[in-house]
């Protein structure tokens, strides 16, 4: 038996587990006499309606506890470790991995490379498949979780070992149709590298994954990523606007074809295809529901389309304020233009989208995401900022007010001296940051 056990960090007010006595700083010692290896074996475990939990306290005495509760019913307990178990990092080196491509002395968290099918289902993360033992993959399909979203590449194994720098990482790929035949849902992302894996690669990889519809649901297509601190890496280059225009050839074509074969476009291209290529972005329904939207992909459509259903509903009038807001350089056109259509509403406010160059991972890094405190501080110093600063939210970690150099927003606000307001990513929160 796990004598160990898992801390209990938090009990919640008029829970079961308040009722029991349970407190912060004992220990889930097993449950029903079930070893608890992880979030998903205790999740499992609990949901029976009756429970006899063992509890370490703090002074070494162990409680045995009967529990009649609702089928389903939470126990109210949270955990020292969200997933009760270590979190497992990758085992790869790919040739386009961002994280090898950061500049040294940041905090040590944005080192950690994960690799973790539950964070995969819990947080959305994409998973290589190359740690996993076929006790992991059945793990998945006991306890049904979906979806499991898998960076795939290429579907040729010999490419993918070279490209993830394993040997293991083609024969890895059988485990997709393990996934597949037991019916676990699953999302694919293929990180385009020019020259490596896109032209007929990219064409062999479509036609390939979409054996996995319908239980594969999506795949998207993203161009690697590519800062200024890539010494003793790959030789990879940026894609430009012809190389976008082919790509985005490819993916249309097959669209068309498995659109007609499944009912379904499958692959999608990110945002930044588009924008590179200088072509439209697609209407809402190619998207398909945005499966995966937070890999970029609809993210611009899905903010034009909710700034106009909530533009429609606004009368506009005569207030008068001035309002700036900073962006990276690939939303930052996206923005103005929207800017502008709110000015005919509002013809009094004046609005100032300001284009922040990635100087800290490099000029090709253009997405607001990776923008740094110490960009946006030195290129907006001594700038007409107005009454107030509008910044995403997609600049901060998680639930905090903190950049990713470390740089926090009140740090933005008195240097810049003003006002500073996170905006959620969507156009009804961006407008009333704007007029309200």
């Amino acid at each position: 038996m796990n004598r160990k056990g898992h801390l209990i960090k938090n009990v919640a007010a008029g829970s079961i587990a308040e009722e029991m006595e349970i407190e912060p700083g004992d220990r889930l010692l097993c449950v029903n006499e079930k070893e608890i290896e992880d979030v998903f074996d205790y999740h499992y475990a609990v949901n029976d309606e009756y429970l006899v939990l063992l509890i370490r306290k703090p002074d070494g005495e162990e409680w045995e506890l009967e529990i009649e509760k609702e089928y389903e019913e939470d126990l109210g307990i949270e955990f020292e470790e969200g997933l009760m178990d270590s979190y497992r990092s990758c085992r790869n080196k790919c040739m386009f991995c961002f994280i090898d491509q950061m500049p040294p002395g940041m905090r040590e968290t944005l080192y950690f490379k994960d690799d973790d099918a539950r964070l995969s289902f819990l947080q959305g993360n994409y998973i290589t498949l190359t740690n996993m033992s076929e006790e992991d993959i059945n793990r998945i399909i006991f306890y049904k979780l979906s979806p499991i979203n898998i960076s795939i590449h290429t579907t040729n194994k010999e490419l993918r070992c070279e490209m993830m720098n394993n040997r293991f990482a083609g024969e890895a790929l059988d485990k997709i149709k393990k996934l597949f035949d037991a019916g676990i849902t699953m999302n694919g992302q293929i990180v385009l590298c020019k020259g490596v894996n896109d032209g007929e690669e990219l064409r062999r990889s479509i036609r390939d994954l979409s054996a996995y519809i319908p239980h594969m649901q999506s795949v998207s297509v993203v161009p690697v990523g590519l800062t200024k601190y890539r010494d003793n890496l790959n030789n990879l280059e940026k894609f430009n606007k012809k190389d976008a225009l082919e790509v985005l050839t490819i993916i249309h074509h097959w669209q068309d074809v498995l659109v007609k074969e499944y009912g379904t476009r499958f692959i999608h291209a990110s945002d930044e295809w588009y924008i590179t290529a200088e072509l439209p972005i697609p209407d809402a329904d190619n998207y398909e529901g945005y499966l995966q939207i937070e890999n970029g992909v609809g993210m611009v459509r899905s903010l034009m389309d909710e700034f106009n259903d909530y533009y429609d509903t606004i009368k506009g009038d005569n207030r008068i304020k001035t309002v700036s807001m900073a962006t990276g350089i690939l939303a930052a056109p996206i923005l103005k233009n929207l800017m502008a259509q709110l000015n005919q509403k509002y013809p009094n406010i004046q609005i100032t989208v300001y284009t922040i160059v990635n100087k800290f991972f490099g000029e090709d890094i253009t997405v607001a995401g990776l923008l740094t405190g110490q960009d946006i501080m030195d290129q907006l110093k001594g700038k007409e900022l107005g009454d107030y600063l509008i910044l995403p939210d997609v600049l901060l970690r998680n639930g905090e007010n903190v950049l990713l150099d470390d740089i926090t927003v009140d740090d933005l606000k008195n240097t810049l001296q003003t006002e500073i307001r996170i905006v959620q990513s969507d156009g009804k929160s961006l407008i009333n940051a704007i007029v309200n």
